[in-house]
Order: C-alpha cells, then sequence, then structure tokens
C-alpha cells in the first residue's frame, strides 16, 4: 500500500456497496495501491442541512485523525464522490467551517474530486425550504459560495451536457470558471461525452491520473 488515501463521499449502495456485502474496490484504485475509505452519512427525510455536510466532514477528519494506523499518509488525503456525494465533497473542501471544527485545515486535503456534484445549494436542501428544483440558489450551502484562491487541487468531472442531471454541467463549468477568476490555478474540468449523470468507470482513471499528478508534484 502506498502512503496513499483516497476518502469515497458517497451512500454505499453504489459505489463500494458495503450495505449489501459487496466491499469491492475499484481494480485501478488496488492496482495503484489507494487505501479507499467508504463514507456513508445521514439521508434526508431523516435529518436535515446541514447534517450530512456534518458526516462528510467527521468522515474525512477520521480519515485525518487515523490513516497513519494504516499504512497512510494525512499529507495524501484526497476526498471524492458522485453526485450528491460530489456535492459533499465540495462543501467539506472549499468551506473550511466543517473540517475546523475538527481542528482541521480543509487546505491540508491534497486534491478535490467530485463527480457531478450540486455547486450550487443541493437540491435536497432547497427543497427542505420549500425552493423547487428549478429555482438555483447559490447560498452559504453552495460550494460556488466558497470559492477560493487557496483551495486544495480540484478535479471537477461531468456526464454530457445533454444527457446529465439538469444543469449540471453547465454548474460545473461555472465553477471552475470562478475558481479561475478567483486565482485558483489548479483547477480542471472533465466532461464525459456519450455518458448520463455521474459516470464512474469512465471517470476513475482521470481521477487517479489527477491523484498521480499531485503526488508526483508533491516528491512522491
Amino acid at each position: 500500500m502506498k502512503a496513499t488515501s483516497s476518502s469515497w463521499s458517497k451512500a454505499f449502495r453504489k459505489v463500494l456497496g458495503l450495505k449489501n456485502g459487496n466491499k469491492s474496490i475499484p481494480e485501478g484504485f488496488q492496482e495503484e495501491g489507494f487505501a479507499v475509505i467508504g463514507v456513508n452519512y445521514r439521508l434526508h427525510p431523516k435529518v436535515k442541512a446541514p447534517a450530512y455536510i456534518e458526516d462528510a466532514a467527521a468522515a474525512v477528519a477520521w480519515a485525518f485523525d487515523n490513516i497513519g494506523k494504516y499504512g497512510g499518509s494525512a499529507e495524501k488525503i484526497f476526498v471524492s464522490g458522485s453526485s450528491a456525494g460530489g456535492y459533499l465533497t465540495s462543501m467539506v473542501g472549499l468551506d473550511k467551517r466543517w473540517l475546523e471544527r475538527h481542528s482541521i485545515d480543509a487546505n491540508r486535503i491534497a486534491g478535490l474530486m467530485p463527480l457531478a456534484g450540486h455547486t450550487i445549494t443541493h437540491f435536497t436542501v432547497r427543497a427542505e425550504r420549500g425552493i423547487g428544483g428549478t429555482q438555483p440558489i447559490i447560498d452559504d450551502l453552495a460550494p460556488l459560495y466558497h470559492v477560493r484562491a487557496d483551495a486544495p487541487p480540484t478535479l471537477l468531472i461531468t456526464g454530457d451536457r445533454e444527457l446529465e442531471m439538469l444543469g449540471r454541467y453547465e454548474e460545473n463549468a461555472y465553477m471552475m470558471r470562478m475558481m479561475l477568476v478567483s486565482g485558483h490555478q489548479q483547477v480542471q474540468l472533465f466532461e464525459l461525452d456519450g455518458y448520463g449523470h455521474a459516470p464512474k468507470e469512465p471517470a476513475y482513471p482521470l481521477i487517479l491520473k489527477e491523484a498521480r499528478r499531485i503526488l508526483n508534484a508533491m516528491g512522491n
């Protein structure tokens, strides 16, 4: 195992299958020697925002506090997730207050790699407030609200803009533009033509390539 870890923020059923007993990890991650930490979080309607953001932050904090016990390095933690997990990835990595509660600077994250996540306020949060899904909101629960020049390197990935969920590619394109405008120089956006919402298999090689690039830049 390399001294590297990737915290994958997503309900287990669709990514790592931990809820139904399937504990498989994507082959590329195994071959590259990444430790993958599957993250669960409380779901709406049992809880409301920001409970699920707090859960995601607690999971990332656990990785920082414990990865050394498993041969990993707290300086090489990447945070990724798909769809709602992509939104949580961006919130935890950009809005520093969530990890500050655990005495961790979000800038210690080696890289953020959200897959097709909302960058405006999530539609679930809007629904909790009685706001319709077609009404965009950017407030303090939107990743876009927290763009900053000193954020960790960020890889944005979406499916085809014509096949993705409503406006998801455009949100991420705006996110990239505003990150660049803020002075952030390590942000990329990939649109996976021909794929629908949050296509995981074609995204894995891009995530691995970016992780390798960042690690090489760190001298690892």
